[in-house]
């Protein structure tokens, strides 16, 4: 079963000689590569008698393949192959006939590595896409009976909306076993494994919370600046993001930590110990839970449809409190409450510091609820958050 990813489009329209997509592994790279274009050429370095040529050989690597566009998936295991492909690159656009257009498609599930190598070597030649996860709006385009609460425990993997026959439990605790534990341990070179997967089960139990280093630190414990340096780790690859406060020249009551959360809320809920998806709704993490999905949500339709949107949460010394404000423009904004259910919506004329930072005039809200129907724009079923947002018409 294959699901329209709306990063397509984005892709496709853009003609820079390369094209470098990241993210997580089983995010669904390598198969929208291939249907973008079928006739390019797919070598994955995954293959150690192509990642040896790719790297001791890269000319020869390279023209074995002359005249045709290649797809290398898993780059960056042959840096030695970025300045070759800069060479190859320089010189057919040189040629007289040379036309706009895509030749080289690089993927990377590690994306520490492909953002050293390809700085280094591909600045100004290359176009970067990031990706993630299916989005909810993605997958009930394609599979319109699938619940809220269902996908929030799976999580947005293309393998298990794919195949109803897969355990979303096995999936993902291979998941972590084979991604989070291994391949993120190794490429970052972090030596004590058990501390940072207990680093990554407490940052799960703490999505949508103001990130606190020092309680991390002390309840692993591991030094604070080893916490730091594995959070940015995370955040690199794909795993976290972390947002940070609103911040103006009027703004300094504001609490200045970011908050953390998952980019797939089916790898928190997994980290957590969910099993199922329905003891999640009475749970106390239901609510952080949701407003993770909220959130992500938001994020995946940025990043898919490059609208360079940025995301920032709202929390004064005063206890004033809006999960997300989303800056559109240097003078458009909106704030996004995420609540479970459709209940009364703040009345942000009342929240002293929200207007006095925006002399005022507070930016329009919309309150993001569970399940229901899209009756007022200021409150908005999850389901129905991407399109209300492209839209444009909450800013």
């Amino acid at each position: 079963m294959w699901i329209d990813r709306e990063i397509y489009h984005s892709i496709k329209e853009n003609k820079d000689p390369i094209q470098i997509i990241r993210g997580p592994r089983q995010c669904g790279k390598s198969s929208l590569i291939l249907r973008l274009d079928p006739s390019f050429k797919e070598l994955s370095l995954d293959d150690p008698s192509l990642r040896e040529l790719a790297q001791t050989d890269p000319e020869l690597f390279l023209k074995q393949f002359s005249g045709q566009k290649i797809f290398i998936d898993e780059a960056q295991y042959a840096p030695n192959l970025f300045p070759s492909l800069k060479r190859k690159i320089d010189i057919i656009k040189r040629q007289a006939h040379f036309k706009s257009q895509t030749l080289v498609r690089l993927s990377g599930s590690n994306q520490i590595l492909m953002d050293k190598f390809v700085k280094e070597s591909l600045a100004g030649r290359a176009s970067f896409f990031d990706m993630n996860t299916l989005s909810l709006s993605e997958t009930i385009n394609a599979k319109p009976q699938i619940g809220v609460q269902n996908f929030l425990y799976m999580g947005g993997w293309p393998e298990l909306h794919a195949s109803e026959a897969k355990n979303v439990k096995k999936y993902l605790d291979d998941y972590i076993s084979s991604y989070v534990e291994k391949d993120i341990v190794l490429a970052a070179g972090i030596q004590k494994s058990r501390e940072f997967l207990n680093l990554l089960k407490l940052l799960a139990g703490r999505t949508a919370e103001i990130l606190n280093v020092s309680s991390l630190s002390n309840d692993i414990g591991v030094d604070a600046g080893t916490v730091k340096s594995w959070i940015s780790v995370l955040e690199k690859m794909g795993v976290i993001a972390l947002i940070q406060p609103f911040h103006s020249n009027l703004s300094s009551r504001l609490i200045k930590s970011p908050k953390v959360y998952f980019l797939d809320t089916g790898l928190a809920c997994r980290l957590q110990g969910w099993t199922a998806a329905e003891p999640i709704l009475t749970s106390p993490q239901q609510g952080h839970l949701f407003e993770n999905l909220v959130f992500s949500e938001i994020w995946k339709l940025n990043i898919n449809h490059q609208l360079g949107w940025s995301l920032f949460h709202w929390r004064s010394r005063a206890g004033e409190e809006v999960d997300l404000l989303i800056q559109k423009s240097p003078q458009e904004f909106l704030f996004v409450e995420a609540k479970v259910t459709a209940q009364r919506v703040p009345d942000l004329r009342t929240y002293p510091e929200i207007k006095r930072v925006f002399k005022g005039q507070p930016p329009p809200l919309i309150l993001c609820h569970q399940e229901g129907e899209h009756i007022l724009d200021i409150k908005v079923p999850i389901k129905f958050l991407a399109s209300h947002l492209l839209r444009g018409e909450a800013f």
